[in-house]
């Protein structure tokens, strides 16, 4: 499935995060169940997800912390985690832009 740039940069920054962050938690799933097939083209989608971000020019100024999300990602997913970082810890940072994300589109 290819991602639809032009709605990406319509959307929100914590739209953004939260769809990234359903990508890394299906990821996660791929992985337990040792689907590697299924979880490569979901680290591909959300990298290709993240770098759209990185490209949007409305969030210039959050650049490191977008850099730094993705840098965290493929240290956890291709790099055996070396920073020690839990899927709990991750999935509750996209979450909290998933929460936000969908309490602004039920104020609207």
């Amino acid at each position: 499935m290819e991602i639809n740039v032009e709605r990406w940069y319509k959307l929100s920054l914590v739209e953004q995060m939260g769809n990234i962050g359903s990508e890394v938690q299906r990821a996660f799933l791929w992985q337990k169940k040792e689907q590697s097939e299924q979880k490569e083209k979901s680290i591909t989608r959300f990298l290709e997800m993240i770098d759209l971000t990185l490209a949007d020019p409305r969030w210039q100024k959050r650049c490191l912390e977008i850099c730094r999300i993705r840098e965290v990602l493929c240290d956890y997913f291709l790099n055996n985690n070396k920073l020690g970082n839990s899927f709990e810890n991750l999935i509750n940072y996209f979450n909290a832009f998933a929460l936000k994300a969908n309490a602004e589109r039920l104020k609207n």
